[in-house]
């Protein structure tokens, strides 16, 4: 990864703030330090969800309907490009029955308000 040590610590905080304030702990307040005002996320099979009320209410649904307990994100790796930040990543999603899904994810990350957050967000699983 050819990012300084600033911008990966900062992104570290910011995904390990999804996994644990957002997927593991419900709160989706926590979604404002996560993405950007202007954020989107498409969502494999659905539409693309735009701002942040809207990502909440997504993510809302979705960790509730997948019965999603935890979510580990590992970053495979990130680059510089221009003043913003593409990541590739796996991830790791434990569901509440035990069952563990694999699959991999693409963010671009921007800063706002001087913190680096999500502007948009592509996933898929392994299988």
């Amino acid at each position: 990864m050819s990012l300084p040590e600033s911008i990966r610590a900062s992104m570290s905080q910011t995904n390990q703030r999804f996994s644990t304030a957002v997927v593991e702990n419900g709160n989706f307040d926590a979604i404002d330090d996560v993405y950007t005002m202007d954020a989107r996320v498409l969502p494999p099979g659905a539409p693309t969800v735009e701002g942040r009320a809207a990502i909440k209410e997504f993510w809302r649904a979705a960790i509730a309907g997948m019965g999603l307990a935890s979510a580990t994100l590992t970053t495979v790796d990130a680059q510089l490009c221009g003043d913003d930040v593409v990541e590739i990543g796996e991830a790791e999603l434990t569901l509440k029955g035990g069952q563990v899904i694999s699959g991999k994810y693409l963010v671009h990350w921007k800063q706002e308000g001087g913190k680096w957050k999500w502007r948009s967000d592509i996933w898929n699983t392994n299988s």
